[in-house]
Parts: structure tokens; sequence; C-alpha cells
């Protein structure tokens, strides 16, 4: 039978009955007469299946009552004109029964097969929209990243391609009531959501839903929950990611300007700027415990115009990471007692996280930042904090370090500096005194020499002559140890008199106008000093230019020559001396020496009124 024939053999509706006589008989009488040359052969009861032709035929096509009868009427034939004897009925159970059985057999299961054909081919044309449906579905469905936004639209189209008045897919679990009826979806023992369609839809419709719509929509619905779960974690590590590399990227910034020896303000604005960046609209504040039981503000808090000094009794997280040396937080200061708390509220802060500042294993402060809105913030404020108060605790410590050591420096300068002093008014009221007194005396007594000894008195003239040499010798040593004329004339006047007794012509082009401070003059003294005795010496120079400005804060000298160059802090010259002298100030001092193009020494240090 070819498969063109088949899809009109199965027909959803079958031709009259009529035509199913007629059609029968014809298979009849044409298989009984192809037959009939073959009568009286032993194959005979073999070939009667040939009457089969026919019965499948009818029983594909119309109902089972004909095909019995075709069955019926096809054993009859073959009975009466192909077994002997022939043109007469003679039935015999062991002969002719099971021939009938196995067409009564043939045409009832092939009955049963067509109208099972017939019926899948009657729900053709519903389940084609029932694919579709199930494809555009899926489409809607595994294609949103939010399943429940995209469940109105799948709704709806549901409901349009299979003609209900509405329908909704809901992922909660909905009871059914009197105006809808209630399909729950589930994925084994898991419920995943409902199928709500009018109450009122014929039995033949919610039959379908129930059989084939529900069962493909379940699988569905649950791979598109898996989607929309895998992609809001994406979603959620992409975002953890991104916060962890910006939280990198931050810290790696303010660790930059710890590590270049930044002010703890630099350090601490920028890491307030990042706080802002990663926490939102806070405030950070920096606070520093003291001995009399409060904490001091260094930072920020005074933008707002609070107190400067915070008392640590009551409720406050000030108070509390100092109790417990641990992380602290209030998500609200509405019943909060004590005076910090007050002042808070005053403020208008709502929420406050603060972790410990350790410096060296000592408990500095506490860093804390201080929400004014009513939403608390992130469980995880406290880690990040904890990572900024590390770097404010290197930053603090290296502000104490440089601190000390500059303060060490400071001594070190002053006590050489008052050395030298003492040193120099002993030899200025001891020795120098004592050597005036003695070339008085030698005077006097040649004054008083009578003429006849002259040779004596030649000796004491000499010897007057000499002390005095030693007067100026010992005057000039003690000018170089302290510049006594610094605290009489100024810098300027200082710088003109090295200049004057200088073995070089010395260019001077002085700017200062003004007394500058003590230490300031002295260093200034002792480095021009030092540069015109080393451009004598070692530099072979023949010209030596000193430039001195002080400007408002800053005062700025250069001594430069035009001598061989070489010079290096390094190489065991008076120069390292003056370098600890003004990095003790706070200064900086810059040697330029190229070989064979002079030497120059850049300084800059800062002016301290006070």
């Amino acid at each position: 039978m070819s498969a063109n024939l088949v899809p009109l053999l199965l027909r959803p509706k079958p031709p009259p009955p009529w035509i199913g006589l007629v059609v029968a008989v014809a298979f009849i009488a044409a298989e009984t007469l192809v037959l009939f040359p073959l009568r009286g052969n032993s194959q005979m009861a073999a070939s009667g299946l040939i009457y089969l032709i026919g019965i499948l035929a009818i029983s594909m096509v119309w109902k089972r009552w004909l095909s019995v009868t075709t069955a019926a009427a096809s054993a009859l034939a073959f009975n009466y004109f192909h077994v002997p004897p022939f043109w007469a009925f003679e039935f015999t159970t062991r002969r002719d029964l099971p021939a009938l059985v196995v067409f009564i057999a043939a045409g009832l299961v092939t009955s049963r097969l067509a109208d099972l054909a017939r019926s899948r081919a009657a729900e053709a044309p519903d389940r084609r929209p029932e694919a579709t449906l199930t494809t555009d579905l899926a489409k809607r469905l595994l294609c949103a990243d939010d399943l429940r936004s995209a469940l109105g639209p799948a709704s709806q189209r549901l409901a349009q391609v299979l003609e209900l008045p509405s329908a909704a897919i809901e992922l909660d679990v909905i009871a059914g009531d009197g105006q809808r009826a209630a399909f729950p979806l589930c994925d084994g023992a898991r419920r995943l959501g409902t199928l709500l369609v009018p109450a009122d839809l014929p039995e033949q419709t919610m039959e379908r839903l129930r059989q084939r719509v529900v069962p493909a929509l379940e699988p569905l619905l649950s791979a598109a929950r898996e989607h929309e779960a895998i992609v809001h974690s994406l979603k959620a590590s992409r975002k953890a990611s991104t916060m962890l590399t910006e939280e990198q990227l931050a810290w790696r910034r303010v660790a930059t300007l710890v590590v270049r020896g930044a002010s703890l303000t630099d350090v601490f604005d920028a890491m307030a700027e990042e706080l802002c960046r990663t926490l939102g609209r806070v405030r950070t504040a920096l606070m520093r415990y003291e001995p009399n039981c409060t904490a001091t503000c260094l930072a920020d808090l005074d933008e707002l115009h609070g107190p400067t000094s915070i008392l640590l009794e009551g409720d406050n997280v000030v108070g509390t990471v100092r109790r417990t040396r641990r992380p602290a937080r209030i998500n609200s200061y509405d019943s909060a007692t004590g005076p910090a708390a007050a002042t808070t509220r005053g403020l208008g802060i709502h929420s406050t996280v603060g972790v410990p500042v350790m410096v060296q294993g000592r408990l500095w402060g506490v860093l804390a930042v201080m929400s004014f809105t009513a939403d608390a913030m992130p469980p995880d404020t406290e880690a990040r904090l904890a990572d900024f108060s590390d770097l404010i605790a290197t930053a603090v410590a290296n502000v104490e370090s440089r601190a000390q050591l500059a303060a060490s420096r400071a001594r070190i300068v002053t006590a050489a500096d008052n050395a030298r002093r003492l040193f120099e008014r002993e030899l200025h009221d001891g020795v120098l005194q004592r050597v005036v007194s003695l070339g008085l005396e030698t005077s006097m007594a040649e004054a008083s020499m009578p003429p006849e000894l002259n040779r004596y008195k030649a000796q004491l003239s000499h010897i007057a002559q000499g002390l005095n040499s030693v007067f100026t010798s010992l005057q000039d040593v003690t000018q170089g140890i302290h510049p006594a004329i610094t605290c009489k004339g100024g810098l300027g006047a200082s710088i003109k008199s090295l200049a004057r007794r200088s073995a070089i012509p010395v260019e001077l082009n002085l700017n200062i106008g003004r007394r500058l401070p003590e230490h300031t003059e002295v260093a200034a003294y002792h480095i021009v000093s030092e540069a015109l005795a080393n451009a004598a010496t070692h530099a072979r120079a023949t010209m030596v230019q000193v430039n001195a400005e002080a400007e408002d804060a800053v005062f700025r000298l250069s001594v430069q020559d035009d001598g061989i160059g070489g010079a290096s802090l390094g190489k065991g010259t008076g120069l390292i001396g003056l370098q600890d002298r003004i990095e003790a100030l706070g200064g900086h001092m810059e040697v330029l020496s190229p070989a064979s193009h002079g030497t120059a020494l850049l300084v800059k240090i800062p002016i301290d009124e006070a």
C-alpha cells in the first residue's frame, strides 16, 4: 500500500457504511476469482489468506462491525468456492474454524489500530499549535532574565493559542475557586507553580489541558527556573567580582599614598573618597583616643560642625570599640543614651560602624563611617573598614616614626649647636681674653724697658705681634664654630662676611629682607661656609655664585661654582652633615655635580615662624 494511500484510508471520518458494503463485496468477489486457478492445490489452505487483503482494507477504513462482517463473509466464500466439496457449504470445526478466527481477529486488531491512528490523526491539528506554543513559551521563558516579568506575556500567548478566555501562569501555590481552576505545576515532589484558567471551560478543554498542556509546561517551567537561578548566580558572581576588583583598586590607591609617605590628611581624604565610592553616601571620621577617656576627632567631623572631643560614656561606637577592641555598629540612635548619642542625633547621623585602629600593637583610635539615611549599612562594612584601618595604622606609624626621627635629628642638631656655642663662649671669654691680656702685658713690658735693652725690647715686640696673630686666628676659629654675626646682623651680613673672607671671588644675589628663625640662619650659614671651603679646596673653582631668597613660607638657597664637579653626599665630605641638619629642619638639599661642570647645592627650608 503506497504512502499516499495511508492518509486516505485513515481519514478521521470514514465514508458511509453502504460504500463499505459495496467495497467489501468487491474485494470478496475479486479474491474469489483470483483463487480459482489455484483450486485443488495442496497449498490451498495457505492461499486462502489472500482474503485478508480485503479484511484489512475494510478494517482500516470502516467500523469494527463491518470488519467482522467482511471477515465472516470471506470465510464463507472461501469455504463455498475453494474448499472441497466445491460449490457447497461444509463447515468443520477442525478445518474451517481456525480460518474464521484468523479472519475475525485480523479484522478486529486492524480496526483497533486504525481507530488509534484516526484518533491521533484527529489530534494532529490540535497538537500542531501546541508544539508551536511550546516552542514560543520556551523562547519567552528561557531567554528572560526575570522569570516573573515573562510569565504575563507567556500566559497571554497560551490563552491565544488554545483559544481560552484567559490564562495565568503563577510561580506561587494558588488554590482554585469558583471562578478559576488551578492546575498544579510540579517537578517531581517540588511544586513549581500553578496554571490558572476559567473554571467554566468545557470538560474536553480541561482534559486537553490536564493531559497535554500541563505535562509540556512543567519541564519548561522547571528549566526556566533553573535558568533564572543560574543567571542570578552569574550576575551575583559578576557583581561580587566587580566589587572585589574595585575594592582592591581602592585599597591599592590608598596603599600607594601610604608607601609614598603622604601625610595622614592626604591618606584619610583618599580613603574617605574610596569608601564613599564603594559604600555610597556616607561620611568618614578618624578619632584618636586620649588618656582622659575621650576621643579627639582628627578628620571629617569638623566639617559637620561637630565637637572635636567626644566623651566615651553611654551608647556610642567609639566607646564600644575602646572597651572591646573589636568592630562595632549602631544601626539606630533613636533609643541610644549618653552625651555622645545625643550629639550624634543632633548631627543627623542615623547609623554608625567603627573599627579599631591598632598602631604597632596598641589601640590608637577608631575609624568610623556614618550614614544619614534610615537604611542600615551593608553587613560587610566592618570588613571593608578593617582593610583601610590597617592602612591608616601604617600611615599613623609612618607619621609618628618620621616625627620621632625629625625630633631626634633636631635634638642632635640643637645639642651640636649648643656645644658649639658653649665652646665658642669658652674660647671667647677664656682663651681669647687671656691672649689679649698677655698681649697687653707684653706691650707694657716693652714700653717700660730702657733703651739700652733694645734687643730684648724687639723680642717683646715680636711676641706681642705673635699674640695678636693668635688672637686673630682664634677669633676666626670661633666664628667658624658658631656664627655669632648671625645673632647681630642676620643671615645676609653673615653670608657677606663669608664672601669677603673667601679665597675665590663670590657673586652674591641676596633677597632676604627680614630675620629668619635662628636655626634656619645657622643652617644656611654653615651651608655657604662649607660650600665656599669645598670650592676653594677641592673643586678648583674660579667663581662661586650664592643666591638666597626668603618667601612667605620657604627659604631657598643655592650655591654654585664652576669647578671640576664630581661631588657626592656619599664620599665622606661635610655635605652629609649639612643634609642631616637640613632634613632635621624639614627641608631638602639636592647636590648637582656633573663631572667638569661644577657643583650646585640647592636647598629648600620651610620657615616656621613659631
